[in-house]
């Protein structure tokens, strides 16, 4: 098992977690798969320049499901093999990003964005790990069901326009999640390991 990547530099106490009073969620932009390609464009050829094997790079939260409101970050997991995931951080770290740590997700590595690439939620993740499952089920499936889109879409307005911090966002969208994971056909024991953490949520860090 590899040291967690938030080394050198510690990962954010979860007290930091405190959203601004307002979590804006939007309505779906057709820029987010272009931004999406260029911040994939900047990772790959870093990764390669750091001679890390790269798995894939895949778009998933919100923001990568067509017709979707969401909050306007975008979500990329850089995804490899156990035994590159400190390799990976390096390279992540080089390019100006700090890392956060795992912040109680198994094998999925958090980081905080320069300003120079803008407003993105980037992990580095474990190939079959059930954290990249979890993402891939959500888009799929959200991608593929109208109606699972439009009341997550409906539970994210109403709780983002609520919630007072990370917790309270992660919480108010649980139920509509674990609704989404079954639809994938995630097993119960899958959902209840996903649902335990679920705070914060696959696509909020802290800011």
């Amino acid at each position: 098992m590899p040291r967690s990547p938030s080394r050198p530099g510690r990962a954010v106490p979860s007290a930091v977690r405190i959203l601004p009073d307002v979590i804006t969620v939007v309505e779906y932009d057709p820029s987010w798969p272009d931004r999406f390609e260029r911040l994939r464009e900047v990772y790959a050829a870093a990764m390669k320049t750091g001679g890390v094997h790269v798995v894939a790079i895949e778009h998933v939260g919100s923001t990568s499901v067509p017709g979707l409101a969401a909050k306007p970050v975008i979500d990329c997991d850089i995804v490899v093999r156990l035994a590159d995931v400190e390799a990976a951080s390096r390279v992540l770290v080089g390019l100006g990003f700090t890392p956060l740590g795992e912040l109680g997700i198994p094998l999925r590595w958090a980081f905080k964005e320069p300003e120079r690439l803008g407003k993105t939620n980037t992990y580095v993740i474990v190939e079959g790990s059930l954290s990249l499952r979890n993402h891939l089920a959500v888009r799929d499936t959200l991608r593929n069901s109208q109606e699972l889109r439009e009341r997550y879409a409906a539970v994210k307005r109403e709780v983002g326009a609520t919630a007072a911090n990370i917790d309270e966002y992660g919480l108010g969208k649980a139920a509509v999640v674990q609704a989404i994971l079954a639809a994938a056909g995630l097993t119960d024991a899958e959902r209840a390991s996903i649902g335990a953490n679920q705070v914060p949520t696959h696509d909020e860090l802290p800011r």
